[in-house]
């Protein structure tokens, strides 16, 4: 059960990433719309699979409140995967560039699609598990 939970926001993790950065693309211009991501993401993404215990005892919360946990989840999750992957030369992301960095392997104004995402995998995730 866990496993297909896993390889779910695998998936809809990496569409999501194509799809965020395809019209990052187009913000820049560049009308073939190309999007990217890596083979890293999807083991990180399908780690959001253990956002459904947190659901679990956030139900009946606030939106906001759920929102805002899941975004700290995800940021939590990114720190640390981008340090071990950068330990290693893997790291698929560098924000260093980026004004509101940490470390270079967050980014703090992504706050709101982390938000949005959070809340997405938990509705993908509840409806799973019926």
């Amino acid at each position: 059960m866990m496993k297909n939970k896993f390889v779910l926001c695998g998936i809809l993790g990496w569409c999501m990433e194509i799809v965020f950065t395809g019209l990052g693309s187009l913000r820049r211009h560049e009308h073939n719309l190309s999007a990217h991501t890596s083979i890293w993401m999807f083991p990180i993404y399908g780690m959001a699979c253990f956002l459904l215990p947190v659901s679990r005892l956030l139900k009946g919360r606030n939106f906001l409140v759920r929102g805002g946990v899941y975004t700290c989840c995800i940021f939590g999750t990114e720190y640390l995967c981008g340090s071990l992957l950068k330990q290693h030369g893997a790291c698929p992301w560098d924000y260093s560039r980026a004004k509101y960095n940490v470390r270079g392997l967050i980014r703090l104004d992504y706050a709101p699609y982390w938000f949005a995402a959070g809340l997405i995998f938990e509705k993908i995730l509840r409806k799973d598990s019926g």
